[in-house]
């Protein structure tokens, strides 16, 4: 692909965009040369304004969700694309959420340009884990778990019970809850079940990849092991 097509399909602007700045001398190598338009080049060695270009496609990022934010391209309040620099909400390929969190849950969420990736990440066959931990309004009854891990618990509205689920008491009013679903508001949902309200909810992890010590609106690119994690 050329160099010009290149950068524009990453959101830096448009072809004629692109250009300009190869004219001006704002595109150069790791070591500070002026590339032109039509010079071969590393995808790692090309910089812009001193700043290595953005990822190729098959692009994968990991964000600390915050409160408050939704997972939509467009939407009356802020949204997680506001949390990326704006070129990322043109890149072609398009740079999509991995599912998605509510606006009151905060933690671990993923981007790809990848549609492969994506199916494969959300598909149930793959039973990717998702990891929550939840606070509640009221104190554990002692059977939630069995109940969770039982496979037979339906939701308000649904014929199709849940899949197992693994739950783990931290406190009488705190817990950890692994599902292997994606079901609409699923966890608010599992413990409105048993009578009680999540008063609130994080995701920390999904597989053995974990939020760690991401800062709330953070984000980083995942590497191969990254993103092999995903499915550990």
């Amino acid at each position: 692909m050329k160099l010009v097509k290149l950068i524009a399909n990453l959101g830096y602007g448009s072809r004629k965009d692109v250009a300009w700045m190869f004219r001006e001398g704002r595109i150069t190598d790791a070591a500070g040369e002026v590339l032109y338009a039509d010079d071969k080049v590393e995808h790692a060695q090309i910089h812009i304004d001193g700043e290595p270009l953005d990822p190729p496609p098959g692009l994968v990022l990991m964000m600390h969700k915050p409160l408050g934010v939704t997972c939509s391209r467009k939407d009356p309040g802020r949204v997680v694309y506001d949390l990326l620099p704006p070129r990322y909400r043109i890149r072609e390929p398009t740079l999509s959420t991995v599912g998605r969190l509510d606006r009151d849950t905060s933690g671990l969420l993923l981007f790809t340009d990848d549609g492969a990736l994506l199916h494969r990440i959300i598909s149930p066959k793959a039973e990717v884990t998702k990891v929550y931990e939840a606070t509640l309004a009221q104190d554990l009854r002692g059977n939630e778990a069995a109940l969770f891990a039982s496979g037979t618990l339906l939701l308000e509205s649904e014929t199709t019970p849940l899949a197992p689920a693994r739950l783990e008491t931290l406190s009488p009013r705190h817990a950890r809850l692994t599902v292997t679903e994606g079901r609409y508001h699923q966890v608010r949902r599992m413990f409105a079940a048993t009578g009680n309200h999540v008063e609130t909810l994080q995701r920390v992890a999904v597989g053995a990849l974990a939020l760690g010590e991401l800062a709330p609106g953070g984000w980083r690119a995942l590497d191969a092991d990254d993103v092999a994690c995903i499915f550990a």
